[in-house]
């Protein structure tokens, strides 16, 4: 799972509201504190020595000390402000009560790696079998059936606190109730707002009846709740759905834009120019540097000038690589958008690719004069043209796992890369990408507001690879583990601002 150093890398902090909870707090937010290092207990005008308590304890959480009771709405957004105000990009919110369990903490971590910008719900596990008051049981139900009809969302569990915020995609803050409905209404602006959500299942503890600690008043609360669902209901019909009309025909624009760029240039430019250019004549060296050059611009221009709507790219060469010496650049695979950021590095460059690729009616005749070489041949076949490529000083691009990653994980290496490598006695020049895989997704049709980065990492000789390993094998293991690794740890800071 997580440690609170890892957690701390992400930009996640804690938030604790609580309100006369002094049986339970030290202990709750002393099992925080061995989770995640950034722990804030707001207390909404405590009157029984919470903060007496939260004071001696060593080591000691932020206290936001509100004097005067507001509610659990005022308490968290009173938290999410100073969270923000601090730079934190994620907050696990918990209760103080005790019916949390703190060592679940990593749990909601997890899932929010695997889904980056997404509000994790913690799904308290055996909700049912709970020993719980009549009115608990049918306020959920009432929760999660309205929340289904604002939103068009099915959760199992929208009442509990338990939860990790992707803080920069809070919305509705300025009209947040101040009571405990407020967590309610945080779910459904999250929904209307495109933003993901996902549940995780949490662990939950019931004392027994007698040892509660509850604020809940029934008449008035089910009131206020009553009065919520209504005015959301009707912001539903005359806010939520007219925005989500706009959503989707943005994200649609905004993908066929730099789509109908790219057909243009590849279409009515780039192909016609090489069909013309490398048929008059001799098609010699220097025509085919020329191609090299024409489609490094293209991809450049997309990328810089163009752009693509809601993608800010950024590269990262911190070893001030020239290619001045060829390599066999081995790149991680998420998404179509790869090519982009790989062709934009440099003319002296090839790439392995998959079929559909060399043969796209677009702008297949141009990589085909360019000597990209479809991987399917196999490296044994396509071994002497490599090995002239490389002599005449072109690197040579491969993706190691083949095909494009689901979900952006780091899938297995194959060893084609490394055996090239070994074979012709060349460098291997890590390329990590992130984020294209988030603003395309495999088998996704639009295209999404996402960072995405390419960092060139320093060179590894083949003196330095066979210590990594003396088969292919143990070679495409070694590197695979590396990207795992550099991949996280350029997650951890990129999604601190998504």
């Amino acid at each position: 799972m997580q440690n609170p150093q890892s957690i701390a890398a992400r930009g996640i902090c804690v938030i604790i509201p609580t309100y006369n909870n002094a049986g339970t707090i030290a202990d709750v937010v002393t099992r925080a504190l061995k989770e995640c290092r950034d722990v804030i207990v707001v207390c909404d005008g405590c009157t029984d020595g919470t903060v007496s308590i939260l004071e001696s304890l060593d080591p000691k959480p932020v206290i936001l000390d509100l004097k005067e009771n507001g509610g659990k709405g005022k308490a968290l957004k009173a938290g999410f402000r100073y969270a923000l105000g601090h730079g934190f990009a994620y907050a696990v919110t918990l209760d103080g009560d005790g019916q949390h369990f703190p060592e679940d903490i990593p749990v909601l971590v997890e899932a929010g790696r695997k889904h980056p910008g997404a509000l994790i719900v913690g799904e308290r596990s055996d909700l049912d079998s709970m020993q719980r008051s009549a009115g608990s049981r049918f306020a959920n139900r009432l929760s999660n059936f309205w929340f289904a009809v604002q939103t068009l969302h099915i959760l199992k569990d929208t009442q509990t606190g338990y939860r990790l915020y992707p803080l920069n995609k809070l919305r509705g803050l300025s009209l947040l109730t101040s009571r405990y409905e407020a967590e309610l209404e945080l779910l459904v602006f999250a929904a209307w707002h495109g933003v993901k959500l996902v549940s995780a299942p949490v662990r939950v503890y019931y004392p027994e009846p007698e040892d509660r600690v509850s604020h809940f008043r029934p008449g008035r609360d089910f009131a206020r709740i009553s009065l919520l669902t209504t005015v959301l209901c009707l912001l539903s019909l005359v806010y939520a759905l007219p925005l989500a009309i706009f959503r989707v025909v943005w994200a649609a624009l905004k993908t066929l834009l730099p789509l109908l760029f790219f057909i243009v240039a590849s279409v009515f430019v780039a192909t016609p120019f090489a069909l013309v250019y490398m048929n008059i004549g001799k098609k010699t060296e220097k025509k085919k540097e020329t191609i090299h050059r024409m489609i490094r611009k293209i991809c450049s221009f997309t990328l810089y000038k163009v752009g693509l709507p809601g993608v800010e790219y950024s590269m990262s060469n911190p070893h001030g690589e020239t290619f001045g010496k060829p390599a066999v650049i081995i790149c991680n695979h998420q998404s179509h958008l790869d090519l982009l950021p790989m062709l934009s590095l440099t003319d002296k460059l090839v790439i392995l690719t998959a079929d559909w690729v060399w043969n796209d009616p677009f702008y297949g005749y141009i990589i085909r004069q360019a000597d990209f070489l479809p991987a399917s041949s196999g490296i044994d076949a396509i071994m002497p043209r490599l090995r002239a490529l490389a002599e005449k000083g072109y690197s040579i691009a491969v993706c190691p796992e083949g095909t494009r990653s689901r979900d952006c994980s780091i899938g297995r290496f194959h060893q084609g890369a490394f055996k090239i490598a070994r074979e012709l006695s060349l460098d291997i020049l890590p390329a990590v990408l992130y984020g294209s895989g988030h603003a395309l997704p495999k088998h996704g049709r639009y295209l999404r507001s996402w960072p995405m980065t390419l960092e060139l990492d320093r060179r590894i000789s083949p003196q330095e690879m066979s210590r990594h390993g003396e088969t292919l094998k143990e070679r495409a293991s070694y590197m695979r583990d590396y990207y795992r690794q550099r991949y996280a740890e350029i997650a951890d800071r990129m999604e601190q601002n998504v």
